[in-house]
């Protein structure tokens, strides 16, 4: 797996050997790793074999080269993908602080300019991370189409939550994890500077609704979303560390979603007859 910079790859190469295979990518609308040698060379002004000769023998060299420029050559995931991948691995099994780019770039075998070229730093990595693996983005479009009763709403809320956050890689509930344990990380404050405020337009934007329509207490917008969301996800937590004990056994996934919906109800809403999920 290669760790090359953009200088040390290019000049093994040639920045004019790199430069010429990209361009022939594009006119032929193929990857880099597709183009055929000959094309490269006549792009470059050169010959097959002058072409060879100055590679080593072997393609391998260019594609490395161009993937260090922070363009994937083709013949495997592109770095974004791969550097997400890598990244969630790393969060899910050794925590936040694991995710240096340097081990990102290791096991996404990519360069840490790639990395930079693709993102354009750890913390717009994290962000595109925490989008594709916390469930902020399905919140947002089911608040969006939401036109259920409270209590369907509430409960199909938690379905989702419930969903994202057990799936493998456990991305979520480690930066969760991680956000109770030093919530003044510059990580973490970089992602709640981002995300926090679009979870106040989406649930506080419904909650509102909600008490204008009388149907919740009027009680202050930062402690319904709290009351909301923070007992699920705690739960989500730490389900998978709860031991497995004689007498001690965790309800199923469906039945938390009901138990959990039926105590918000009956914490917030105004009316009793609608403080049952059922």
């Amino acid at each position: 797996m290669s760790t090359y910079t953009t200088t040390s790859a290019s000049a093994a190469v040639g920045e004019d050997l790199v430069q010429a295979a990209l361009r022939a990518g594009r006119a032929l609308g193929k990857d880099v790793a597709d183009v055929p040698v000959i094309a490269i060379a006549r792009e470059a002004g050169i010959s097959r074999s002058t072409l060879i000769r100055r590679l080593g023998g072997s393609r391998a060299a260019l594609d490395e080269a161009v993937r260090a420029a922070g363009v994937d050559p083709g013949g495997q995931a592109p770095v974004r993908t791969r550097a997400l991948d890598a990244a969630a691995e790393l969060i899910s099994t050794s925590g936040l602080a694991a995710a240096t780019l340097e081990a990102i770039a290791a096991r996404a075998q990519c360069s840490v300019h790639s990395l930079y070229a693709s993102f354009g730093g750890r913390d717009e990595l994290l962000r595109a991370l925490f989008e594709r693996h916390s469930p902020l983005l399905q919140i947002e479009d089911f608040i969006d189409g939401a036109d259920g009763d409270l209590a369907t709403t509430v409960r199909s809320l938690y379905g989702l939550i419930v969903h994202t956050l057990d799936r493998e890689p456990r991305v979520a509930p480690a930066l969760l994890a991680e956000t109770l344990a030093r919530p003044g990380s510059p990580a973490i404050q970089n992602l709640l500077g981002h995300n926090a405020p679009r979870i106040l337009a989406s649930l506080g934007g419904w909650l509102t609704n909600e008490i204008q329509a009388g149907r919740i207490r009027d009680l202050p917008l930062s402690l319904l979303i709290q009351q909301l969301i923070a007992p699920i996800a705690v739960h989500m937590l730490v389900r998978p560390a709860v031991p497995q004990l004689p007498g001690l056994e965790l309800p199923d996934l469906d039945n938390v979603c009901d138990t959990f919906t039926d105590t918000f109800l009956r914490a917030v809403t105004t009316s009793p007859g609608r403080r049952r999920a059922r």
